[in-house]
C-alpha cells in the first residue's frame, strides 16, 4: 500500500458520495472491538462528522470485545447505542429444534444486522459493512448477518491491507495486535476456523489475480479456490427464474 494518506481521502470522499446518493443522513455501523470495524468507523467518522452512530451488540460475548469497542467509540467522540442480544438469543433458541454449532452460532450476526436496520431505519442512516476483501473473497461471513449491509468500505482492501492503514489512522496498537476473531463462540479465531494465516491468504488472493499462481503452496491455493468457488452464492444476488 503506497499512499495510505490517499487512500484514507479516496474512501471518505467515497462514503460522503454514496450516503448523499441514496440520500441518506450517514451511517451506522456494528462495533465489535476488532480491527475491522474500528477502521471503518474511523474513516466514517473522518467523512461525516458527527452523522456515524456506533452499536454494541454483546451476545455472550467476550467483555473485552466490548471494551475494545467502547474504547473506539470514544476516541473517535461518536455516538454509541448498546443492545444486548443475549435474552433475544435464547428465546430463539428456546423454540427451534437443536442444531449444529455453526448453525446457531450464525444466529449471532443475523440478529445484529437486525439491530443495525432497525436503527438505519429510524434515522435515515445506511449500514456500513465492516468486511475485507479477504473474507468477501472466501466466503468468510454470514450471508444476512455480518454480510448484510448497504456498503461495503473495505470490500477491496486485504486483510493486511486494512492492518496498515489501521496504523494510517491511529487505531490503538491493542486493537490492531488482537487475534482476529468473529467471536462466534469461546477461544474461536478467524485463521483456526479459515485453515491458515491472513498473511498466507493474501499471499494466495494476489498471486491468483496476477495469474502467478506457481509461486504459492498448491495445497493452499486449492484451499483458497476452493473457498472461493464454494462461496459464489454469497456474493450473488440471489437467482432469479427467467420465463425465457
Amino acid at each position: 500500500m503506497r499512499n495510505k494518506t490517499e487512500l484514507v481521502e479516496k474512501i471518505c470522499s467515497w462514503f460522503r458520495e454514496v450516503v448523499n446518493q441514496a440520500k441518506a443522513k450517514g451511517v451506522v455501523i456494528g462495533l465489535s472491538g476488532g480491527i475491522d470495524s474500528s477502521v471503518v468507523a474511523c474513516l466514517a467518522k473522518k467523512a461525516l462528522g458527527e452523522k456515524v452512530l456506533g452499536v454494541i451488540m454483546p451476545c455472550y460475548s467476550s467483555a473485552i470485545d466490548e471494551d475494545y469497542a467502547r474504547l473506539i467509540a470514544k476516541m473517535l467522540k461518536i455516538k454509541m447505542e448498546r443492545v444486548s442480544l443475549n435474552s433475544i438469543y435464547d428465546s430463539i433458541l428456546g423454540v427451534l429444534p437443536g442444531g449444529k454449532k455453526m448453525v446457531l452460532a450464525n444466529l449471532k450476526p443475523r440478529l445484529r444486522m437486525l439491530i443495525l436496520y432497525y436503527f438505519a431505519n429510524s434515522l435515515n442512516y445506511l449500514v456500513a459493512g465492516t468486511g475485507n476483501k479477504s473474507e468477501v473473497l472466501i466466503g468468510y461471513f454470514t450471508k444476512y448477518g455480518d454480510g448484510g449491509c448497504d456498503i461495503l468500505p473495505l470490500g477491496d482492501l486485504l486483510k493486511t491491507e486494512v492492518r496498515e492503514l489501521a496504523k494510517e489512522l491511529r487505531i490503538p496498537k491493542e486493537i490492531i495486535e488482537r487475534v482476529p476473531s468473529a467471536g462466534l463462540w469461546e477461544n474461536q479465531t478467524d485463521e483456526a476456523e479459515i485453515g491458515i494465516t491472513y498473511e498466507e491468504l493474501d499471499g494466495i488472493i494476489m498471486a491468483i489475480e496476477l495469474n502467478q499462481k506457481s509461486s504459492v503452496s498448491p495445497g493452499a491455493l486449492a484451499r483458497v479456490e476452493e473457498l472461493m468457488r464454494e462461496s459464489i452464492h454469497k456474493r450473488s444476488p440471489a437467482l432469479v427464474f427467467r420465463k425465457s
